[in-house]
């Protein structure tokens, strides 16, 4: 245990030149690939912020992977998450998940929160965050790719959902549905 508290001045400059060595991949990896590279706006974006962690980690306080490995896990997951980004810009998203709608209006879409694994409670709470004090206030709310809940609400007399904020969410045409026949109730 007294290990544990005790370290060697070789392996505090290691961890120092590691932590710079690092430091210096990253932001020249961030200039290169964008700020996208920290962003969870899609499961794959929050994939690699999160094994980003772990390969720093990893790289900083073990011998095991050595900086250049470290760098070049880096590199090459940089490199990944690009590739997606370039496929995705191109049709080509086969790693996405899709949006689901949860609730169209007042409307719980049972079904949708089965596939969604979402509960009812889960719901009710974001609601509550969102500040939604009658039901009749909703006008959507959406499971995100990245497993968040955005919750689209306003006064139930005001302008209507603009269609275009639901493009690409599955069983958005439920939503279109409600804003046609009247919002309030249903």
């Amino acid at each position: 245990m007294a290990d544990w508290f005790v370290a060697s001045p070789q392996s505090l400059l290691a961890v120092v030149l590691s932590t710079l060595g690092v430091y210096v991949a990253l932001v020249v990896l961030v200039r290169l690939v964008g700020l996208r590279s920290f962003s969870k706006m899609t499961s794959v974006d929050f994939a690699l912020t999160i094994t980003t962690g772990a390969v720093l980690a990893s790289t900083l306080l073990n011998q095991s992977p050595p900086l250049l490995q470290g760098v070049v896990a880096l590199a090459a997951l940089f490199a990944l998450q690009a590739a997606v980004s370039w496929g995705r810009r191109h049709g080509l998203s086969v790693l996405d998940n899709e949006p689901l709608v949860l609730m169209a209006g007042a409307e719980v879409l049972e079904d949708n929160l089965k596939r969604a694994r979402v509960t009812k409670a889960d719901l009710r709470g974001k609601l509550r965050e969102a500040n939604v004090l009658t039901l009749d206030q909703v006008r959507a709310v959406v499971f995100e790719t990245t497993g968040d809940i955005s919750v689209l609400h306003g006064d139930p007399d005001g302008p209507a959902l603009e269609a275009g904020l639901l493009r690409g969410v599955r069983d958005a045409d439920r939503v279109a549905t409600v804003e046609r026949g009247g919002r309030g109730g249903g």
